[in-house]
């Protein structure tokens, strides 16, 4: 996929994420989501740091600073404001073609630019996907961003399942959307969003 179809879908997917963080209501931060390590705050935190900071840092070669791993986004509550105005920046960051050339250094290894642009915009999508199932709403990709999440979820998902990020997939007919096949490939029931 061209760099400039995926950051199509990168803008598309954190404007979503932006309209569902927007949503989340303050009072459900404490309460359990499906993922059963993770009561929202939890998710929510992880959410914005990896898909709006992480985003922005991986496009500017920069590692995340330490604070930020364990922030607690939420506590601010104009938290979904900072996250959509973070989002676009890291969103436009990625606007210039040569950052999409070479690697990032992970921290631990490396991955080329491409690939982990792909795999943010999965993030976006399928934890956004998470936070609006558990707060009563739905997320919403055209058919050419869900492709690309479950491309990465296919190529992807013994990685992830390797480090917990993935559970075992869930059964899904093979003629289902492809975003519901992408949820049910990275463990995720897609029935929770009906």
């Amino acid at each position: 996929m061209k760099h400039d179809e995926t950051h199509r879908y990168m803008s598309e997917c954190a404007a979503e994420a932006a309209r569902v963080a927007r949503g989340v209501p303050a009072a459900d931060l404490d309460k359990p989501t499906h993922c059963a390590d993770w009561d929202l705050r939890a998710m929510v935190n992880h959410w914005v740091l990896y898909t709006s900071h992480g985003l922005e840092h991986r496009a500017l070669r920069k590692q995340l600073p330490e604070e930020l791993l364990t922030r607690d986004f939420t506590a601010d509550p104009l938290w979904a404001q900072a996250y959509a105005a973070r989002l676009d920046r890291a969103v436009d960051a990625w606007a210039d073609p040569a950052v999409w050339e070479g690697e990032v250094d992970l921290g631990g290894g490396t991955l080329p630019a491409a690939d982990l642009a792909a795999m943010i915009v999965k993030e976006t999508a399928v934890h956004g996907w998470d936070v609006a199932v558990s707060t009563g709403q739905a997320f919403h990709v055209s058919d050419g961003a869900a492709r690309l999440v479950l491309d990465v979820v296919e190529r992807h998902g013994d990685l992830y399942r390797r480090y917990d990020g993935f559970a075992t997939p869930v059964p899904c007919p093979p003629d289902a959307p492809p975003f519901e096949r992408a949820l049910a490939a990275s463990g995720r029931d897609p029935r929770l969003g009906e």
